[in-house]
């Protein structure tokens, strides 16, 4: 028995410091906060000077074209602060349409595209359509539904007509165009006679 005694102090000595280490480990995780909610701030968390981001269907087609001079993101709303923006659409089976501004914001997972500043959209013409041209302080797109709109005063140019109205909506699928409260609207010859030409029909700009 006395031969046994150290062998059995130590295995208790070393049992308490298992459990005193347990302890003592347990206790600080307790009481410091390891991993601590992440702070939701309006700072940027990434930045970019001239940048570039295409979007491409399954085909692989580039389908949508973002750029600016310089971009930051901002985690609180998971939005995109964008310089110079210059956004292009090549929808399958839908003109090409190019939108510029001062700056933009896209949010919404990439989903709305708002240009802020001198904003400019233009759809250009093919052997269907004459050129459309939009101007506004603010003008948002909705890239994947093809879509530009905007409830501020607005010029809009369709080939020889101009339009001036409070607020506008163009679908680039349907070529469906509308300009709300126009005023100061002035369609030329060509294009009155092409509406005197098939009146059961809708314009299409």
């Amino acid at each position: 028995m006395k031969d046994r005694l150290p062998s059995l102090v130590a295995i208790l000595l070393l049992g308490l410091l298992v459990l005193g280490t347990w302890w003592a480990s347990d206790y600080a995780l307790r009481s410091i906060q390891v991993d601590p909610p992440r702070r939701m701030t309006h700072e940027r968390d990434s930045w970019s000077s001239a940048f570039v981001m295409v979007r491409t269907d399954p085909q692989g087609h580039a389908i949508n074209r973002l750029e600016g001079s310089a971009m930051e993101h901002f985690p609180d709303t998971d939005s995109y602060d964008i310089t110079a923006p210059r956004a292009v659409g090549h929808q399958p089976d839908s003109p090409t349409t190019i939108g510029t501004a001062d700056m933009g914001t896209m949010d919404q997972h990439g989903e709305r595209i708002v240009l802020n500043g001198n904003a400019h959209l233009k759809r250009l013409p093919d052997a269907s359509h004459k050129l459309l041209d939009v101007r506004s302080d603010q003008l948002t797109i909705e890239p994947n539904r093809d879509l530009v709109y905007t409830d501020r005063p607005a010029l809009v140019i369709n080939g020889n007509s101009t339009m001036r109205g409070q607020g506008m909506r163009y679908d680039n699928r349907t070529r469906q165009l509308t300009v709300n409260a126009a005023s100061d609207v002035k369609i030329s010859g060509e294009d009155q006679a092409a509406r005197n030409a098939g009146p059961k029909k809708a314009p299409q700009p």
